[in-house]
C-alpha cells in the first residue's frame, strides 16, 4: 500500500491517489468529510480555515461506496483558489516578477529548497511545503482508518502540552469518556484546567505577533500482536510509524511509550513486566513500550507521541536576507495559524491509520476484504491457541 498527494496550498485542488486498498470495502465521503473536519479545527487556527470546507469527491477506485480494488483518488477543492487564480496560474503569460517572494522565513523550506530547485520566487516553495498538503493525507488516513476499524482497531489523539502548559492526562478513565473529552476541548486536550491555561497562552502569543508548538500523542486500541518484525530495519513497525509522523509539516520528535523518560529510569522500572491468566493469554500491567518491543507490535495499544515546534510565519517577522539584494531583511509575514498542534494530532491519527494498514496488509494480504478477514481471524486462532 502507498499513496502520493499532489497539489499546492492555493492551487486549484488537492489530489490523493492510495494504491492497495483491498476491494469491498464500504466507503462514503462522509467516512474521509468527518477527519477533514477535525483536521480544520482547534483554538488558534487562521483565517484560512474560515475561507476553506474541506469536502472529498472520489473520482477513481470507488464504485456504488465500495472500493474495487484499483487505485482510489480522491480531490479536496480549494475555495481560496478563486483569490489566487492570476498568482498561481499555470499561463507562461500571467507570469509577474513583482509579486514574487524573496524574504525567506527562518525554520521553513523556503531557503533550503528554493537553493536546491533554483527557484528565485519564493512562492515555488512554500505553495507545497505548506502544511495545507496534510488535508490530503488526512483523506488518505481517514479510509486506512475505515479498513481498520472492520478488525476492531481504533485510532484517537490529545494534547499534552501547548507552550509550556502541560496537561495532566487521566490514567484510569474509559476510553469512550476520554475520547468525547478530547473532542469537545478546543485544543483536544481531557484536562480542563490546561485547557483554559493553554488557550490563555495561545491568545497571549497572538497579541504578540508569535506563535507557539507543543506535544500531542496519538493512540491505537486494539492493534494484535504480531505486526513489524525484528528481521530487518526496515519491517520494524516503530521505524515505519516514526518515518510517517517525522514527514508531518513542523515536527521535530517522535517518541513511544515513555520515549525520553527512559532516558532517566533504570530497566527495572522501564520493561513492561509479562503476565498469563486463562482465557485472557499474555498480557503486561505496564504499557511503557509504546505497544511495539523488537520492532514488532505486542498487543498493547501503541502509543506515540510527536513535538511539534511553532509555525514559523510570524506577523512579527524574524531577521532574514532578501535573495535580489542580499541584504539583511525581514522574513516575508505570510497569513498563518498562530498555533496548530490540535489540528496536527489529527492528522499523526491519519499517518498512525496509514502505518497501521500498511503493516495489516503484509501480514493479513488479501486482495479482497474478505480474503483479509478471513486471514485475520485464522491469524487470532493460531494465537490462542499458542
Amino acid at each position: 500500500m502507498r499513496y502520493v498527494t499532489a497539489g499546492e496550498s492555493h492551487g486549484k485542488e488537492l489530489t490523493v491517489i492510495i494504491e492497495g486498498i483491498p476491494a469491498g470495502l464500504k466507503l462514503s465521503a462522509d467516512d474521509i468529510n468527518r477527519d477533514l473536519a477535525r483536521r480544520q479545527l482547534g483554538y488558534g487556527r487562521g483565517a484560512r480555515m474560515k475561507i476553506e470546507k474541506d469536502q472529498v469527491e472520489f473520482t477513481a477506485g470507488v464504485r456504488f461506496g465500495e472500493t474495487i480494488g484499483s487505485p482510489v483518488c480522491m480531490v479536496i477543492r480549494n475555495f481560496d483558489w478563486e483569490n489566487w487564480k492570476r498568482v498561481m496560474s499555470a499561463a507562461q503569460e500571467d507570469f509577474d516578477d513583482k509579486i514574487a517572494q524573496v524574504r525567506p522565513r527562518p525554520g521553513h523550506a523556503d531557503l533550503a529548497a528554493a537553493l536546491k530547485y533554483g527557484r528565485h520566487d519564493l512562492r515555488d516553495i512554500l505553495e507545497r511545503a505548506s502544511a495545507r498538503e496534510t488535508a490530503a493525507r488526512v483523506a488518505a488516513g481517514a479510509l486506512c482508518r475505515k479498513l481498520l476499524a472492520g478488525f476492531n482497531v481504533f485510532i484517537y489523539s490529545f494534547v499534552r502540552e501547548i507552550g509550556g502548559v502541560t496537561a495532566d492526562i487521566p490514567g484510569k478513565i474509559a476510553p469512550d469518556e476520554m475520547a468525547n473529552r478530547i473532542e469537545q476541548s478546543p485544543v483536544r486536550t481531557p484536562d480542563p484546567a490546561a485547557e483554559k491555561k493553554m488557550m490563555d497562552a495561545i491568545a497571549a502569543a497572538e497579541e504578540k505577533g508569535d506563535t507557539l508548538g507543543g506535544v500531542f500523542t496519538v493512540v491505537a486500541r486494539g492493534v494484535p500482536v504480531g505486526l513489524g518484525s525484528h528481521t530487518q530495519w526496515d519491517r520494524k513497525l516503530d521505524g515505519a510509524i516514526a518515518r510517517g509522523l517525522m514527514s508531518i509539516q513542523a515536527i521535530k520528535g517522535v517518541a513511544f511509550g515513555l520515549g525520553f523518560d527512559f532516558g532517566g529510569k533504570p530497566g527495572s522500572q522501564s520493561h513492561d513486566e509479562i503476565f498469563y491468566a486463562d482465557g485472557k493469554g499474555f498480557y503486561r500491567e505496564t504499557n511503557n513500550a509504546g505497544g511495539i518491543e523488537g520492532g514488532t507490535s505486542n498487543g498493547e495499544d501503541i502509543v506515540v507521541s510527536c513535538v511539534m515546534k511553532p509555525i514559523p510565519s510570524l506577523k512579527r517577522p524574524m531577521k532574514s536576507v532578501n535573495l535580489v539584494t542580499r541584504h539583511p531583511d525581514q522574513a516575508e509575514a505570510v497569513r498563518s495559524d498562530v498555533c496548530a498542534v490540535p489540528a496536527a494530532a489529527v492528522i499523526g491519527e491519519a499517518a498512525l491509520a496509514f502505518e497501521l494498514a500498511v503493516a495489516f496488509g503484509e501480514k493479513f494480504g488479501g486482495d479482497s476484504v474478505h480474503e483479509a478477514e478471513r486471514n485475520f481471524k485464522a491469524y487470532l486462532k493460531q494465537i490462542q491457541e499458542f
